[in-house]
């Protein structure tokens, strides 16, 4: 039996540029996650330096929540903290951590006067 000396590769390459933290506007963590509140934070801190708040939640699954101060300026933590609460924080489990993209528009219906 003949082996086929001629071999044939096939490559696919592709790449993105990646932002550090790999999030942008709000990071969930769970109570047992393997990293904790303080090492995150000081992570944080190192990597992208007073970019983010960081509130301890009272929450069966939840540790903490990591928001861009960013966001704190065009909304209230405790409005963002509600709406974590309603829609987020029962999908989450005490083991993990969340990315949490939340995206913001501002819309005036008139705006009457000389502009």
């Amino acid at each position: 039996m003949e082996i086929d000396s001629k071999r044939k590769y096939s490559v696919q390459l592709s790449f993105e540029e990646i932002r550090l933290p790999p999030f942008e506007d709000i990071l969930i963590l769970g109570k047992k996650s393997p990293q904790g509140k303080l090492g995150l934070y000081r992570s944080f801190e190192l990597l992208v330096p007073n970019e983010f708040e960081v509130f301890e939640i009272d929450h069966s699954a939840v540790e903490a929540v990591f928001i861009n101060k960013r966001l704190l300026k065009k909304v209230d933590k405790d409005k963002i903290i509600v709406l974590l609460n309603e829609r987020v924080f029962p999908y989450a489990s005490e083991n993990e951590i969340l990315k949490v993209d939340l995206r913001l528009k501002v819309f005036y219906e008139t705006i009457e006067g000389e502009f």
